[in-house]
């Protein structure tokens, strides 16, 4: 039975005043989630479409934003946002819903995916409001200004970062933003553009990042290991003291920036990151490039870079600049396509096509800003609405490359082998003599590996805390607790060794599986 069509139109306009009254506007479905399309490690894993094919709703104060995701049928429900105004302590405020998990003071995607942050008309300025990405997939932020996030002080938001994620975060694409503070720690500032705990295939480009203590970060410390697939490219950095940005492990492409002003340090490639550096633009600036504060090295890939009054101080323990004559000390292979610009009209072109409020504009490859024309990507399967932060038993493509390979190890219970781990059978098990031990999986010959699988035998969960290390070189791979699919930066090595640092009962490893990919 048809129901009237008066009653739902009458619900259906009670229910627009009501989201308008809070700052919230609802519009018809788009086809269309941002201008332009995703760029650099973004466009891999799956791609990053954010809210295209979702509802399109306007926000005119953070509640609003708040309440458009959790208004939503699910997590994963598709959806665009589009911003105007500013956005500050006083209109941003908790909701609650399905599709959500918000907080007061700052713009929460927690445990969602499928979003678009977009700002338009006169303009979207997140005013000392930070905007939190966590166990998030396929977003989408473009077009913002966020200024002025403070850790310390008040108001306080976000932990002091413009944009921060953290915790199993997969495909975001940042494009055509501003971000700027007003100093650095000792003001009460933190990270401009920061990643942590487990942070892949994330896309910065086309964006201002200045006046801050620090750039961003790419891992939390020397042991978080399990960030990577980063690209920065036709970005400023502008009156920026360090971290421009630091990486932690993990491969960086950083290509067609203009560095303006880095005060103390540049890109900081540390803890085995590798970062292929090209066609940037280097200016009036101080060790741009190098292992910095630390003997954990980093490389680097360098190419068609223009050093423009640039200083370099002298190698020392903690201390290795790439310059005065940058040379690359290692090789990085990137999957995507994508055209370069002559590093000498990085400048011009940069200043004409960073940060918010600049027409969307990106350069054509050959110095030339242009406005690209609305695309309408096609949906894709949308990734886990709640990344898991820890492993997960999950089956990797590609060939097992433990099958046929050697193992040994530091200790093992009686009746048990370290070949167990790499025999493709599951009644058959490693166990350390103890609650702690690690066993290796070894090749004749340097081997590629970025995952492995680790499955119990028996009952499941008696691994505890756990760290993957290069054999080779000792150097910490990742960190984490529990059994399952394990990832980590591309590394060539001969032996692989999983350590378990803590365990509950007797811990039992029926396969440790190795895998390129």
């Amino acid at each position: 039975m048809r129901r009237p069509v008066a009653p739902r139109l009458s619900a259906a306009l009670t229910a627009a005043a009501l989201l308008a009254a809070g700052g919230m506007v609802l519009s018809m479905p788009q086809a269309s989630a941002a201008t332009g399309s995703a760029t650099g490690y973004a466009t891999q894993n799956g791609g990053t479409t954010g809210g295209a094919g979702g509802q399109t709703v306007r926000a005119t104060t953070g509640t609003a934003i708040h309440a458009a995701l959790c208004g939503r049928a699910s997590t994963g429900t598709p959806l665009v946002i589009e911003v105007e105004g500013v956005i500050d302590h006083g209109n941003t405020s908790k909701v609650s819903g399905t599709g959500c998990n918000t907080a007061d003071g700052v713009i929460e995607l927690k445990q969602i995916s499928n979003v678009t942050i977009v700002g338009v008309g006169g303009g979207a300025v997140f005013d000392q409001v930070g905007i939190h990405i966590r166990e998030s997939s396929n977003i989408i932020i473009q077009n913002v200004t966020v200024r002025n996030v403070k850790k310390s002080g008040s108001p306080v938001s976000n932990g002091g970062d413009a944009i921060g994620m953290e915790s199993g975060v997969r495909n975001v694409w940042v494009d055509h933003v501003t971000l700027e503070a007003s100093g650095g720690e000792s003001e009460g500032f933190d990270g401009l553009f920061d990643m942590k705990d487990n942070t892949q295939y994330v896309t910065l480009s086309y964006s201002t990042l200045r006046n801050s203590g620090r750039g961003g970060l790419v891992g939390s410390s020397e042991s978080d290991l399990s960030n990577g697939f980063i690209t920065y490219h036709h970005n400023l950095y502008e009156n920026i003291d360090s971290r421009a940005p630091l990486l932690r492990g993990g491969t960086a492409h950083i290509y067609n920036n203009h560095y303006v002003s880095l005060n103390e340090s540049g890109i900081n490639s540390r803890a085995g990151a590798r970062a292929k550096v090209d066609n940037n633009y280097f200016e009036d600036s101080k060790d741009v490039l190098g292992t910095f504060y630390t003997d954990a090295a980093g490389y680097w890939q360098v190419s068609g870079n223009i050093f423009d009054n640039v200083t370099w101080s002298s190698p020392g323990t903690d201390n290795n600049p790439a310059g005065p004559n940058p040379q690359s000390n290692t090789t990085v292979a990137i999957p995507y396509a994508y055209s370069l610009d002559n590093a000498a009209c990085v400048p011009a072109v940069v200043s004409q096509t960073a940060g918010a409020d600049k027409g969307l504009r990106v350069s054509d490859g050959s110095c030339t800003p242009q406005t690209p024309a609305p695309t309408t990507p096609q949906p894709t399967t949308p990734a886990p609405t709640t990344p898991a932060p820890t492993p997960t038993p999950t089956q990797p493509g590609g060939t097992n490359l433990s099958i046929g390979a050697g193992a040994d190890g530091s200790s093992k219970a009686d009746g048990t082998s370290y070949g167990n781990v790499r025999d493709g059978d599951l009644n058959t098990y490693w166990s350390p003599a103890g609650a702690t031990g690690s066993v290796s999986v070894k090749w004749g010959t340097a081997t590629t590996v970025s995952r492995i699988v680790v499955r119990e035998a028996g009952s499941a969960g008696a691994i505890g805390t756990w760290r993957v290390v290069n054999a080779d070189t000792g150097a910490v791979l990742t960190t984490g607790s529990g059994a399952g699919a394990i990832t980590f930066p591309h590394a060539s090595l001969k032996k692989i060794t999983f350590e378990i640092t803590g365990s509950t009962g007797a811990p039992k490893v029926a396969e440790l599986e190795t895998y390129a990919q």
